[in-house]
């Protein structure tokens, strides 16, 4: 009687934790729009300079923010390979089983760009980072991939998740060919990260009060970078972009079978 009270006690307080929680990034999203980049805008620089400015207050208050997720109790989370990240010129190749992944992954990486959704610019809480983070809309395809060859090759840093949207559980991964296209015209640092999160929420699947039966714990794994040396010496392009694609879908599949198997 007494754990199933503690149990019940302790849900409503996750559940009252992960709606705060959300109303909470929409705050800070708010805020930032409003006053935070508005007053960075005035200040002496040119236009790199406030975009690098945006991903830094991107940077911390995504650490603040799932900072505030550990403290409350909704998670608990494990990095490894934390020092491979943070180098200029590196692409950032991640599987996306949560909505939270991005933010997690800003947590740790002091300056970085992503590519976001074309109707993400119309969210009033996401477009003043979006806007001022100098992010990359996928609005159109060439013009995107034009932008972060560009971006890697200035020694910046950037993020993609290759199947666009957050994985379905229980589903194969479908890696669309746009992070290998890029990966392969930058040549540059090609790292990848495989994130896992048991028990499963914030899925795609899932509403965000559809939380777990305990804690979600969330695991940042950092692999080693990706020799890019046998795939830009295929001939034509289309082929070596095809076959790269399918490397990083092998790769990522077998992550989470060993991750199934292993990190619960």
């Amino acid at each position: 009687m007494v754990q199933t009270i503690i149990r019940k006690l302790t849900y409503g307080w996750r559940l009252f934790g992960t709606g705060f929680s959300f109303f909470s990034f929409g705050l800070i999203g708010l805020l930032l729009r409003f006053l935070v980049f508005p007053a960075l805008s005035i200040l002496p620089g040119n236009r790199l300079q406030r975009i690098s400015w945006g991903q830094r207050v991107v940077h911390y208050c995504s650490y603040v923010f799932i900072g505030l997720m550990y403290r409350i109790g909704i998670m608990t989370y494990e990095i490894k390979g934390l020092d491979k990240l943070n180098r200029p010129g590196q692409l950032i190749i991640a599987n996306h089983p949560t909505l939270i992944d991005i933010l997690f992954l800003f947590s740790r990486i002091k300056q970085a760009n992503c590519i976001v959704k074309e109707s993400l610019w119309r969210n009033p809480f996401m477009h003043g980072p979006i806007l001022n983070a100098g992010y990359i809309s996928n609005g159109v395809p060439k013009k995107m991939i034009a932008e972060c060859v560009e971006l890697l090759q200035s020694g910046g840093t950037l993020i993609i998740f290759p199947e666009g949207t957050r994985s379905v559980p229980g589903k194969p991964y479908f890696f669309h060919r746009g992070a290998a296209t890029i990966a392969l015209q930058a040549n540059k640092i090609v790292t990848p990260i495989t994130l896992s999160c048991y028990p499963s929420t914030l899925t795609k699947a899932e509403q965000w009060y559809q939380i777990p039966y305990r804690r979600f714990h969330l695991t940042m794994d950092v692999g080693d970078d990706i020799a890019l040396d046998e795939f830009t010496t295929i001939k034509p392009k289309s082929i070596a972009v095809r076959r790269f694609n399918q490397f990083l879908q092998n790769y990522f599949s077998h992550q989470r079978e060993v991750y199934k198997k292993y990190g619960k």
